[in-house]
C-alpha cells in the first residue's frame, strides 16, 4: 500500500522539478518544442512542459575575449608572431542567429583575424608594424564587425597586444639601437670637445691680448720714467748722453741684483765691468742711427721709383 503511494509522489516530484528552470543574469536560454525553436528566455524563473519542451542551449550575453596568435611575414621578409585580442558579445536581440547560424564562433572569428592580419602585415616593414599596430587592430575590427554582425555577434574591441619577431631579429634590432645611441653620444661628446677647444682658444687669445696690452703699458711707463729721469739729470747739470749712460748702468746693476736674489734662477753669464753699460749704450745708439739711415734711404728710393 505504501509503495503505491510512493511511486506517484516520486513521479509528481520529478515532473515538478523538470517543469521549471532558472536562467542566470546576462544569459539567454533557447527553448525548443519537439526539436523546433519556440522561444528565448532571459534571466529569471521560467516554466516548460516536461518531455515536450527542452532547453536546447544557453548563450552568455557577457563580453568575451578571444586571443588569436598569427605568424606572418612583413614586407622586409621578417617572420613575426602577432597576438590579437578580440572582445565580442552576443547581441541580445539576435540570440537566435548566434545560436542557430553559427556552430563554432571562435573558429569563425579566428579565421577572419588570420585573413585580415595576413593581408595587412605583408604590406608593412617590421618597424611600421610596431608603429601602426592600431591600424591593424582597426582593420581587423572593421572586417569582423561586417562579417559577424550577420551571425548575431558584436565586435566590441580588437587589440594587437603583442608583436614578437624572431629572436635573432630582436637581437639585431637591439644592436642597431645601441649603435645609434653610441653614435649620438659620440656626436655630443665631439660637440662638447669642440666647444671646449673654441672657448679655450678664445680665453687664450684674450689672455694674449691683455698680456700684450700690459707689456705695451709697461714699456710706455718705462719710457715715461726714463724721460722724467733724463729731465731730472739735465736739471742737475748732466747732459743727455751722460744721463742715458747713468740710467743704463743703474738698470744693469739692478738686473744683476735681481738675478742674484732669485734662488731658482739658472746660470747666466753677463759682462760685469763698468764699461759694459757704456758699450751697450753706444751700440744701441749706433743701431738706432743705422736703422734711421736705412729707413730714410728706403723712403728716398721708393719716392724716386714712383716719380719715374
Amino acid at each position: 500500500m505504501n509503495t503505491l503511494f510512493i511511486i506517484p509522489i516520486v513521479l509528481a516530484l520529478l515532473i515538478l522539478f523538470a517543469s521549471y528552470f532558472i536562467v542566470k543574469q546576462q544569459t539567454a536560454a533557447i527553448i525548443e518544442t519537439f526539436g523546433k525553436f519556440t522561444s528565448i528566455r532571459q534571466s529569471g524563473f521560467h516554466l516548460k512542459i516536461p518531455g515536450v519542451q527542452r532547453i536546447a542551449g544557453r548563450l552568455s550575453l557577457k563580453i568575451q575575449q578571444l586571443d588569436v596568435i598569427i605568424e606572418t611575414k612583413t614586407k622586409d621578409d621578417v617572420f613575426v608572431k602577432i597576438k590579437v585580442s578580440v572582445q565580442y558579445k552576443v547581441i541580445k536581440d539576435k540570440v537566435y542567429d548566434a545560436f542557430y547560424k553559427l556552430d563554432y564562433p571562435h573558429d569563425q572569428i579566428t579565421s577572419y583575424v588570420f585573413d585580415v592580419v595576413r593581408a595587412e602585415v605583408p604590406k608593412m616593414k617590421l618597424d611600421d608594424v610596431f608603429v601602426k599596430k592600431d591600424d591593424i587592430a582597426i582593420a581587423v575590427k572593421s572586417e569582423l564587425n561586417e562579417a559577424m554582425m550577420t551571425y548575431g555577434y558584436d565586435i566590441i574591441k580588437t587589440l594587437v597586444t603583442d608583436i614578437d619577431p624572431d629572436a635573432q631579429v630582436k637581437e639585431a634590432m637591439n644592436r642597431i639601437n645601441a649603435a645609434d645611441r653610441e653614435k649620438t653620444a659620440a656626436q655630443y661628446e665631439g660637440d662638447a670637445q669642440r666647444i671646449l677647444i673654441v672657448e679655450r682658444a678664445k680665453a687664450e687669445a684674450e689672455s694674449k691680448r691683455l698680456q700684450g696690452k700690459g707689456i705695451a703699458d709697461q714699456r710706455r711707463e718705462i719710457a715715461r720714467g726714463l724721460e722724467e729721469s733724463v729731465e731730472v739729470l739735465n736739471r742737475a747739470g748732466i747732459n743727455s748722453q751722460e744721463a742715458s749712460a747713468l740710467i743704463v748702468i743703474t738698470q744693469h746693476y739692478d738686473t744683476l741684483q735681481s738675478i742674484g736674489g732669485d734662488t731658482n734662477s739658472n746660470l747666466i753669464l753677463l759682462p760685469n765691468n763698468p764699461n759694459a753699460a757704456s758699450s751697450m749704450l753706444t751700440d744701441m745708439v749706433a743701431s738706432f742711427a743705422a736703422t734711421n739711415q736705412i729707413g730714410e734711404s728706403m723712403k728716398a728710393a721708393k719716392s724716386k721709383k714712383i716719380k719715374e
